[in-house]
């Protein structure tokens, strides 16, 4: 399974270009460690516009439901596929969250943040070489893709183990499907962590007061 520490070592929203300063910037394409934000001047949540806000407010729904989601793995590594009611409801409903309110939460970022935030990054020079040069904003949504795609193997192989009638492919189906299901927790809690602590607060230097106010209006398009 890829770890937590090969996720910090191949971070795809690590620097695409050099700066010509002497002195450390971050920035999107040039995150603090994962998990370990160094001393910078961090915006606080209460200074947020209302939009991130909102933002936010569904990730710390999100950490909820993988939290859960986490420990039910965990059940089904210790235990196997046994016959519990609470495992199953824990699984339905997770799944059906990503479904609806993950894929929701993603659209309000691709449809209505993202655009204006590209371009943005674009003008400030915050992007990678080549003729179609990248930002933050194209590994962010190059994640929610590979988060989908993650998501849509564990439920396959979760069902697929419970069918299998010789026990030892079940196992191995089993074991590939937690595999899968830990992966995308470990995702998942990293795209987080980078849009709250660095995305977000990039954002609010690059985009005005105005501009998150429409952003703001347009929210009702995705509930």
């Amino acid at each position: 399974m890829e770890n937590l520490q090969d996720l910090q070592n191949q971070d795809p929203l690590k620097r695409m270009v050099e700066k010509q300063t002497e002195q450390d910037e971050f920035s999107p394409m040039n995150p603090p460690e994962a998990y370990e934000p160094p001393d910078m001047d961090a915006i606080p949540y209460e200074k947020m516009p209302p939009f991130l806000q909102v933002l936010m407010d569904e990730h710390k729904n999100c950490i909820k439901q993988l939290d859960e989601f986490d420990s039910i793995l965990n059940q089904l590594k210790e235990k196997g596929l046994v016959a519990d009611p609470k495992i199953d409801e824990g699984l339905r409903n997770f799944f059906s969250f990503v479904d609806e309110k993950v894929v929701q939460h993603n659209l309000k970022e691709e449809k209505i943040l993202f655009p204006t935030l590209q371009a943005r990054f674009l003008e400030k020079g915050e992007h990678g070489q080549g003729l179609n040069p990248q930002t933050a904003v194209d590994m962010l949504e190059d994640d929610h893709i590979k988060l989908m795609q993650l998501a849509a193997v564990t439920f396959n192989f979760l069902g697929l183990s419970a069918r299998l009638p010789d026990t030892a492919s079940r196992a191995i189906t089993l074991d590939a499907a937690l595999e899968q299901g830990k992966a995308l927790v470990e995702m998942l809690r990293l795209h987080i962590f980078r849009e709250d602590s660095v995305v977000f607060s990039s954002a609010v230097e690059l985009v005005s007061e105005k501009e998150f106010t429409e952003m703001e209006k347009q929210l009702s398009r995705f509930e």
